[in-house]
């Protein structure tokens, strides 16, 4: 990582700010066109909803808007305008961004958004302009705000000032201060569709011909799809549900495979998927044996469906271990274990798992 990276990017796609169109939350911009129009536009947005399903997109495409004087029935906004060139530039002085900044000392982007961040948005709103009827501020993420942090931005939520609107992107609302919650209005973003996410991934440099299976793995996510994409997440996946549906039981030498795959600072990307695709390998099973319409990714997924979630009884072994596991994973992440063994640990475990869910299958 570099300076010259930007922690509100996902890698391999564009910013947020280049990206001129934005699919499957016409919903939420409807409902802030609808209270500009009505003249009821808060000056504190909640842009909510889980990662990588567009909110900086829309975040930016409103704050665009709003620069541009505002009033018109679309956040769509040619990407050859000044308006969209200049803050593609981060030249637009009517509009500041308040992220994660860089760490000089460890040469890395620091973990969360310091007071020093908020704080310099006083100055900003101070400013005024003849030419100008908006200011407007992007905090990417707000979930990332120190306590320190999160406060003196509450003091700006509270006595706002004129013509000024704050878009705050937030993956988790919960975890914001109920103060901050209570003195914003809320756009709420949905995961997107197999046929948006196609789009999406078309327009971020993606594959749209995985996009029914990128869709059901990354959860309606473009970021997530993105980052399955490119350690290859189908066919990981795909693996994952070939140890499950093995006969009599996991193929013991596949599994080490995977685990060993995993192994190395060059496979990080790998690590973090697979540990990802077992868990929604086993939620997806207990929400299958509990009767829960889950279409299979693939037929090797439907094999392991059939063999290990037909029952009510399969469903708490699965959703039991998914309870266990997701805990047992977290540490292991967090005092650096060793990838190989944590992969292999958590597939010896799904096995033991899968044997007591052959036994109630009969």
């Amino acid at each position: 990582m570099t300076r010259d990276d930007e922690p509100d990017r996902l890698e391999g796609a564009p910013h947020p700010r280049l990206t001129p169109r934005l699919y499957g939350q016409e919903a939420a911009e409807r409902a802030f066109l609808a209270a500009e129009a009505a003249g009821r536009l808060h000056h504190g947005w909640l842009v909510t909803g889980p990662r990588g399903i567009g909110k900086a997109t829309l975040a930016w495409r409103i704050a665009r808007h709003m620069i541009a004087g505002g009033g018109a029935d679309t956040l769509d906004m040619d990407p050859e305008a000044p308006t969209f060139r200049r803050v593609a530039a981060l030249g637009e002085p009517g509009i500041a961004l308040v992220r994660r900044s860089w760490d000089d000392k460890a040469q890395r982007f620091r973990t969360a958004i310091g007071v020093d961040e908020v704080r310099a948005l006083k100055g900003f709103f101070q400013l005024t302009a003849a030419d100008r009827t908006w200011r407007v501020a992007i905090v990417d993420a707000a979930d990332e705000l120190t306590p320190q942090a999160a406060n003196a931005l509450l003091k700006t939520l509270e006595e706002p000032p004129a013509r000024a609107l704050l878009l705050l992107v937030c993956h988790a609302p919960a975890r914001l201060l109920p103060t901050i919650r209570s003195r914003c209005r809320e756009l709420r973003c949905a995961p997107l569709g197999p046929e948006d996410l196609a789009r999406a991934l078309a327009a971020a440099g993606g594959d749209p011909d995985r996009a029914a299976a990128l869709a059901a793995l990354a959860g309606g996510s473009v970021g997530e799809a993105l980052r399955l994409a490119a350690v290859g997440g189908p066919a990981l996946y795909d693996a994952v549900a070939e140890l499950l549906a093995g006969e009599p039981d996991m193929d013991r030498r596949r599994a080490i495979a995977l685990a060993e795959s995993c192994a190395g600072r060059a496979a990080e990307g790998r690590y973090d998927a697979t540990l990802a695709l077992l868990r929604l390998a086993i939620s997806r099973l207990a929400r299958v044996a509990a009767g829960a319409p889950t279409p299979p990714v693939s037929d090797t997924e439907a094999r392991a469906m059939a063999r290990l979630a037909d029952s009510p009884a399969q469903a708490r072994i699965w959703a039991g271990l998914a309870a266990g596991l997701g805990e047992r994973i977290d540490h292991a992440r967090a005092v650096h274990l060793d990838p190989a063994q944590v992969i292999l640990d958590t597939l010896l475990r799904i096995d033991a798992a899968a044997a007591d869910a052959r036994v109630l299958a009969g």
